[in-house]
């Protein structure tokens, strides 16, 4: 939305032609691509560029779109679920150098172009499965999302959803291992808590810690059930149902392992 912004603006001050601007909104509101079809519009619809799921896909699929999104002026790139085996061919793909990012943003018409991004520009975490290219969006909103997880196996999908909000421009506190097992942990950070604008609660097993935290907090709260747990847990289908029962008001409930659905979401209620 504010690159088409930015380029009426230029439009009106003389600095482009009306045949660029025409060009630039030819290109919209996606790109054909052989195996997909970029939605570039997406920020302008939701306020959110279009993400990429990296699961499912190949390195050389996820070069491809990382280069149309280059082409159209999408400088942070927010790729999901992806291993370290797979982030490392992409960065290959990538040339991934201490060339700064800035100087290939233009891309090519050429599919098997190489597109150079700065290797300060690429960082993979691993704890989250996912990459960031170009960095995090700026934090514009005065309030904070908290992630809560019941224990130390949820942090993966926790920091799922942290990194996914903060790369949407959200502060992020984060509050890890801090199940009913041992109430006294959660209850250390009463005022994290309730001073919050929008809560992630986060729990395997028998997914109680939504229920709590909802009994604590006048914000809303975003349940994310994970399949952790032992075999009755059913790979998180108990902990599913369990959210989705909780007798707290103000919880809403995502897919298991579903940490970037929440953060999205979070996000949203955020910047409200």
């Amino acid at each position: 939305m504010n690159d088409i912004r930015d380029l009426l603006e230029k439009y009106k001050a003389g600095q482009c032609s009306e045949e660029e601007v025409l060009l630039y909104l030819r290109k919209q509101p996606f790109v054909e691509m052989d195996f997909a079809k970029l939605d570039t519009h997406r920020r302008l619809r939701q306020g959110a560029h279009e993400v990429i799921y990296g699961a499912g896909k190949t390195a050389e699929q996820i070069a491809a779109i990382v280069r149309a999104m280059f082409d159209n002026g999408q400088k942070n790139i927010l790729i999901t679920r992806i291993d370290s085996d797979k982030s490392e061919d992409l960065k290959s793909m990538l040339r991934v150098s201490n060339v700064p990012v800035e100087k290939n943003m233009k891309g090519s018409d050429s599919d098997n172009a190489m597109t150079s991004v700065s290797e300060t520009d690429y960082i993979y975490f691993e704890d989250a499965r996912l990459v960031i290219i170009g960095g995090n969006l700026p934090v514009d909103s005065e309030g904070y999302i908290a992630v809560i997880t019941a224990g130390t196996s949820d942090i993966p999908v926790a920091e799922e959803a942290a990194r996914t909000a903060e790369f949407l421009g959200n502060r992020v506190v984060r509050i890890y291992d801090a199940g009913v097992a041992g109430l006294h942990r959660l209850l250390a950070h009463i005022d994290e808590i309730m001073d919050a604008r929008v809560i992630i609660a986060i729990a395997g097993m028998e997914g109680a810690l939504a229920s709590v935290v909802g009994g604590l907090a006048s914000c809303p709260v975003i349940a994310v059930p994970t399949s952790v747990g032992y075999g009755a847990s059913f790979e998180g289908l108990s902990a599913l149902l369990s959210m989705l029962n909780s007798c707290a008001s103000g919880v809403s409930v995502v897919n298991i392992d579903n940490g970037f659905g929440a953060a999205y979401q979070a996000s949203m209620i955020n910047h409200m």
